[in-house]
């Protein structure tokens, strides 16, 4: 159980932060960046649920991302390194991206197949989902840059999660235009 009783504790005054493992780390550090952008993508989240009342299936399902997505941030807070830690890690599973697999081919078994692209937009919920979309994207591009970071390791899902994630939102925006039909379509030179 987390017990948060004190907000601020002055320990990054100097431009530090620590990471789960207690190492401290500047806060631009690359780590603390997809930590943040993991968080980012939560809120924006958080933002689009707030439209999705009227789709309770979806509602949960967004709540069950941003759970998701604490979890995200803490595997992104414990590298993985050679001395053991003592205690074992939270990270990201397999199950988890196969249900946002599964969630994505049930939204997507509803609309009907785009021949445009779409223009971000439509209903207001669409549209905070799309941004969510982007956001997510964000977080996906640092989280595999630290992975392709010397010395840096990513655990085997939280990638894979991060990139599932932005098609599961796509989607998503999709389902909120009345499955599809109040997509926004790109006109390609319109206003030439």
């Amino acid at each position: 159980m987390v017990v948060l009783n004190k907000i601020y504790t002055r320990t990054g005054d100097n431009g530090m932060t620590g990471l789960a493992t207690g190492e401290r780390v500047q806060k631009w550090n690359l780590r603390v960046e997809a930590c943040g952008a993991a968080d980012e993508t939560n809120s924006s989240i958080g933002v689009a649920r707030l439209h999705s009342a009227d789709d309770p299936d979806l509602h949960a399902m967004l709540g069950r991302i941003q759970n998701d997505l604490f979890d995200l941030g803490a595997d992104l807070a414990t590298p993985q390194r050679e001395k053991p830690l003592g205690w074992e890690p939270l990270r990201i599973v397999a199950a988890q991206v196969t249900r946002l697999e599964t969630e994505i081919d049930a939204i997507n078994a509803t609309i009907p197949p785009l021949d445009s692209f779409i223009l971000p937009g439509g209903s207001a919920l669409a549209a905070y989902l799309h941004v969510a979309r982007t956001v997510s994207r964000r977080a996906e591009r640092v989280i595999a840059e630290l992975a392709a970071t010397e010395g840096e390791v990513v655990s085997e899902f939280a990638l894979t999660y991060a990139n599932r994630l932005s098609d599961f939102l796509f989607v998503a925006a999709r389902r909120a235009n009345d499955n599809g039909a109040s997509d926004v379509l790109w006109v390609p030179g319109a206003n030439r």
